[in-house]
């Protein structure tokens, strides 16, 4: 089969290559062997590239988490599936290839009102955001929260009260997120110290949960955030891991809760888990419309080197989906 390669293991955009002669991944027990049609790009894509994203030890070479696709065989034990099935789902890796293998655990049957496209970028926004709000962060109605984009929609869907925080660099992307998603207020965190803005706005209080994928720079502006009790989800690091000279005192009188959380790095068991939340309360909303899925381009996926370079932008507001072709 075909998939999609990088010259001496790691490197830029330009070192992506097809590899015409990659062998079909071999069905495990529990495993569906999906025909992808198409498959998602994300940020560790880009660090995995570059040799500096840590793989789980299950985890094949070949680039991609989300895919969407036909089911072309099955292992014995799985049920609920069949041949032919239109499907999508999250993966360890490999889905930057013409087939992949992958637990049934973390397949989902593609509704008809979804295409391809829409499907492939659904698993990795969409779950990672249930589970930093709903299984880590604890989420409750009428709660105060900063998060991202599909998180402000399950917010806004499941707590129309809650007030939200949104944060960017960019006023596109803050007014994408108050005049389109629906987030109460958008703060730019390079005009201002958004700690200091989400205190007033807040009457001194601060926010009950805090979802965050920065890491570093963001980390003390976070702790002086958050309010009594409130909960930091640790997702990323994109800025960094390592801080100094950070003011621990208020995690000790806020009683703060800091916690990180990975999704690809989990057990079949556990994203079984979350695909079951994922259906509970998000599944029908997207099928039926209620919210939205954002795609920025679609390429075909002989073009991937574009679609890099075009994440590595950092200019998106939508996701990036390769149709393989």
């Amino acid at each position: 089969m075909r998939a999609i390669d990088i010259e001496n293991g790691k490197g830029p955009a330009d070192a992506l290559f097809f590899n015409e002669n990659a062998p079909i991944p071999k069905v495990k027990s529990g495993d569906i062997l999906v025909k992808v049609k198409a498959f998602g790009l994300n940020r560790m894509d880009l660090l995995q590239r570059e040799g500096r994203y840590p793989l789980p030890p299950q985890a094949p070479k070949t680039l991609g988490v989300e895919f969407s696709g036909v089911v072309e065989k099955l292992s014995p034990e799985v049920e609920g599936f069949k041949e032919d099935d239109e499907v999508f789902g999250l993966a360890y890796g490999g889905a930057y290839a013409e087939y992949i293998s992958v637990s049934a655990k973390m397949c989902i049957h593609k509704p008809t009102e979804l295409t391809f496209e829409e499907a492939a970028g659904v698993p990795e926004v969409w779950i990672t955001a249930i589970q930093a709000l709903f299984v880590v962060g604890e989420f409750k109605k009428s709660q105060t929260s900063g998060v991202g984009i599909a998180a402000i929609q399950l917010i806004r869907h499941h707590s129309p009260e809650s007030i939200i925080f949104a944060t960017s660099s960019s006023k596109a992307k803050l007014d994408f997120c108050t005049k389109t998603l629906g987030a109460s207020h958008g703060i730019n965190y390079r005009e201002t110290d958004f700690s200091k803005e989400v205190l007033y706005l807040t009457d001194g209080k601060g926010v009950d949960l805090i979802i965050d994928f920065p890491g570093q720079s963001h980390f003390q502006k976070n702790i002086n955030s958050a309010g009594m009790d409130g909960r930091i989800v640790l997702l990323a690091l994109l800025s960094g891991g390592v801080c100094r000279e950070v003011d621990i005192a208020p995690i000790l009188f806020k009683r703060l809760r800091i916690e990180g959380s990975t999704l690809r790095s989990r057990d079949p068991e556990y994203q079984g888990l979350l695909r079951d939340k994922f259906m509970e309360l998000a599944f029908d909303a997207l099928r039926e419309k209620k919210m939205k899925l954002f795609i920025e381009k679609v390429f075909s996926w002989k073009d991937i080197k574009e679609a890099h370079k075009m994440m590595e932008s950092n200019d998106t507001m939508g996701k990036i989906i390769c149709v393989v072709d």
